[in-house]
């Protein structure tokens, strides 16, 4: 009796085994790459924010700008539709482990902490961190060591690469939650000064513009541009490959001179 009772219990143990085995292989063949999860559900979600001249909306409320544009562009290539969602920046990290967006393209510098999160492009265009101020306080600014010693409050993007030069300065920081508001912090009085990217700055500020009180004064540093996967994405390669190719038969260069920001492409 005792022997027949083993025998059951080995075989119900032999039973439990297996169908572990075949969950756990079931699990692992339903996995799928980033390029295949994308195919699969037919868009690729881009997370941005307001930030011309890389992303931001025309008068229809749709989504333009050299890198909306550009996405568009690799989303067909992908033979998927493209879906931009606004994100809060500070958020950005926690959107793309949720699977709530699938990339970060939005004139994203690479720093460090960038690099380490996710699964990065090379770089595609140049950038640096400069300084906005109203235009009669334009001359007390002599260069970027001067700024600690006016005792100014600036204004940056939480999280963003304007924020993190403002503390490595030692600087008052003012964060808000998009570049946008930076601007508008200054042009209210409720900030001294403003601390975004360049190409922002020339689009959104000076003569012509929105911001014709403003003017851009100092640059902090010089960065590049990326866009962010998820950590292991093969869609970071993927965008590799489709950036070369576009350089290479032009349309990259006349996407970023419809947009003004050819000086600042980088050869792929």
């Amino acid at each position: 009796m005792k022997k027949f009772l083993a025998m059951i219990l080995a075989g119900v143990l032999a039973l439990s085994l297996a169908a572990c085995g075949k969950s756990d292989k079931t699990s692992a063949g339903s996995s799928e790459s980033d390029l295949e999860y994308v195919k699969n559900k037919g868009t690729l979600v881009v997370g941005i924010t307001d930030f011309a001249p890389m992303d931001y909306k025309d008068d229809n409320g749709n989504w333009i700008g050299f890198d909306a544009d550009m996405a568009a562009a690799f989303a067909e290539s992908l033979g998927v539709k493209v879906e931009f969602v606004e994100i809060t920046w500070d958020n950005k990290l926690m959107e793309l482990k949720g699977k709530t967006i699938d990339c970060v393209w939005n004139g994203m510098t690479l720093t460090e902490d960038v690099v380490s999160a996710m699964e990065c492009t090379k770089p595609y265009c140049n950038n640096q961190q400069i300084v906005i101020v109203k235009k009669e306080n334009a001359d007390k600014i002599k260069d970027k060591d001067s700024l600690k010693d006016l005792g100014w409050t600036y204004a940056v993007e939480s999280k963003s690469a304007g924020n993190e030069v403002a503390n490595e300065l030692g600087l008052k920081v003012t964060e808000v939650t998009a570049q946008s508001d930076a601007l508008m912090e200054v042009a209210g009085g409720t900030s001294d000064a403003a601390i975004i990217d360049s190409l922002m700055a020339a689009a959104m500020v000076g003569e012509g513009t929105s911001y014709e009180n403003l003017t851009y004064t100092v640059g902090l540093n010089d960065e590049k541009y990326g866009v962010g996967f998820r950590k292991g994405s093969d869609l970071a390669e993927e965008l590799n490959k489709f950036f070369k190719a576009s350089y290479d038969d032009g349309s990259m260069k006349t996407c970023a001179e419809k947009y003004g920001v050819q000086a600042a492409l980088i050869e792929q």
